[in-house]
């Protein structure tokens, strides 16, 4: 729950490789017809798994079609469409051979959904590989990015464009571990087909000064640590509100952000902190915990309301 309702803004890296495909139904785009041929013959990808990679090259990258590499097999499960993946990704630039972008420095892998909105070079990449493995990917310029996509990574419309893919963690999209009963004070959960959609209050009794939490499912995973970047799917609703002021189990995909170091309200840095990955929680969070007296207008909460959330933690880097 980000101090502005949990709308975290979406990473250059991610808005880049999730706008709109530009290869076409085979996966193969505009560039796919061009270029020398020298594809990852000429490239060097040297390093351990799970650490920035040494890149060399012998010359320009410039494939006539999509090529993959598998650097490092893992033996982890394969990843199919449809599945979330925690990804670190190196992206280099072939034509000037120097490195664009990376997911590296700053320590935490980005959670990739492995669908048609990604651009075909990167599913190729990584659709029917194993967590754990590396995987380079040369791609000619239309089946990396639109000239949009690739400014944003300071590509130009015709750089052939090199990817090293790290696959780290494979993210389901349901609490995993043991059952538990639900508290009394809680709302009862609603859903569409499994889908939570909101919270029904008909039988909750008034909220009380004290930050409340209870367990559905007390997940089997890891415990969550302060600083860790938490992935988790949820939806967040005033007391008695007639509709939630925000979630994310429609989106089909997870959200991320750091827990416990002040980047989101007070609730869930006390609350999320210790918890176990695969648990689904609802928390019921004091507006002192929450957004304090002056509340937050734009999601319709006002400084007087306790928010009730279900959150899903579904993994902890």
């Amino acid at each position: 729950m980000s101090r502005r309702v949990l709308a975290v803004p979406a990473a250059l890296l991610l808005a880049a490789l999730t706008l709109s495909a530009c290869g076409n139904d085979s996966g193969e785009g505009s560039g796919s017809s061009s270029g020398s041929g020298a594809g990852l013959s000429v490239v060097k990808v040297s390093g351990d798994q799970g650490k920035a990679p040494k890149v060399t090259f012998d010359e320009k990258l410039d494939p006539s079609k999509v090529e993959t590499k598998v650097i490092t097999e893992g033996d982890g499960e394969e990843i199919a469409d449809g599945d979330n993946v925690l990804t670190h990704v190196w992206i280099g630039n072939g034509f000037t051979e120097k490195q664009a972008f990376t997911t590296y420095d700053a320590g935490t892998p980005e959670l990739l959904n492995v669908n048609d909105q990604l651009t075909p070079a990167l599913k190729k990449g990584i659709e029917g590989q194993t967590v754990g493995s590396r995987v380079a990917v040369a791609a000619p310029a239309g089946d990396a990015f639109s000239p949009e996509q690739g400014a944003q990574l300071g590509l130009g419309n015709q750089d052939s464009v090199l990817f090293v893919l790290d696959l780290v963690e494979k993210i389901g999209t349901e609490p995993k571990g043991e059952e538990k009963p639900v508290a009394k004070w809680a709302p009862a959960i609603t859903d569409d087909d499994g889908t939570i959609t909101g919270l029904d209050f008909s039988k909750a009794p008034e909220p009380g000064d004290n930050l409340l939490i209870t367990k559905t499912v007390k997940g089997d995973g890891a415990v969550v640590k302060k600083g860790q970047t938490i992935y988790v799917n949820y939806l967040g609703q005033t007391y008695k509100g007639d509709k939630p002021f925000d979630e994310s189990y429609s989106a089909g995909s997870p959200v991320s952000f750091p827990i416990g170091v002040g980047q989101v309200i007070k609730g869930w840095d006390d609350a999320l902190v210790g918890q176990t990955v695969g648990s689904r929680m609802i928390l019921a969070i004091p507006p002192d915990l929450g957004y304090g007296a002056q509340g937050n207008k734009d999601a319709g909460i006002k400084g007087t309301d306790t928010l009730y959330f279900v959150v899903d933690i579904l993994a902890a880097v």
